[in-house]
């Protein structure tokens, strides 16, 4: 069974940092590349980042978080990482990660599994 769970979630004030973690199973790691999400309240869900697990190399990354977050893997640990620093408030939601087959992320409809969510609140 493929799982994919979220931790790292909190409350931070605006200016701080979190590192979100994304521990996959229940498949071959670098057959499938992993994208961070996040879904503000009243929002549709919207991509961050995505990274391939084959090389480790990031795809992309939203350009609201360009400069400011960073998307890693441990293929040993089979765990994504985002480094989220210099958190404004309007990056409070529910982050996500998500698998899709290959070596990029091409949108939310098109992954092949979602993990249940960690929440994120940057207090102002």
């Amino acid at each position: 069974e493929v799982q994919l769970v979220e931790s790292g979630g909190g409350l931070v004030q605006a200016g701080g940092s979190l590192r979100l973690s994304c521990a996959a199973s229940g498949y071959t790691f670098d057959d499938y590349a992993i994208g961070w999400f996040r879904q503000a309240p009243g929002e549709e869900r919207e991509g961050v980042s995505c990274i391939s697990t084959v090389d480790g190399s990031p795809s992309s990354y939203a350009d609201s978080v360009k400069g400011r977050f960073t998307i890693s893997s441990d293929n040993v640990k089979n765990t994504v990482y985002l480094q989220m620093d210099s958190l404004k408030p309007e990056d409070t939601g529910v982050y996500y990660c998500a698998a899709q087959f290959g070596s990029h992320c091409t949108g939310t409809a098109y992954m092949d599994y979602w993990g249940q969510g960690t929440r994120v609140f940057v207090s102002s």
